[in-house]
């Protein structure tokens, strides 16, 4: 598994329907990415000036939205993932 460090977040996207409204069946390139996932792992925090840590806002399992082009994604054994900053966050879903 992977081990975010300082203020980065491990997620997971959550894929949407593969058809549309209408039950036309949409291919990969038409497909629009995701902007939900769920929070896998999270690093321990940002390093402030003063030498303290800046607590996360977030935690595993959390389901969170991000922005459309943020983000880096990595591919770990088969499985897709993407690194975030906490601050490329938008917000958590209740």
């Amino acid at each position: 598994m992977l081990k975010p460090i300082n203020d980065r977040v491990i997620v997971m996207t959550v894929e949407k329907e593969e058809t549309s409204r209408g039950g036309i069946l949409l291919p990969d390139t038409a497909k629009e990415k995701p902007l939900k996932g769920k929070v896998l792992a999270i690093g321990p925090g940002k390093l402030l000036d003063n030498g303290k840590r800046q607590a996360m806002d977030v935690k595993v399992d959390d389901t969170v939205l991000y922005g459309k082009y943020t983000g880096t994604e990595v591919k770990v054994k088969g499985e897709e993932y993407l690194i975030l900053r906490q601050d490329d966050i938008l917000a958590v879903v209740k």
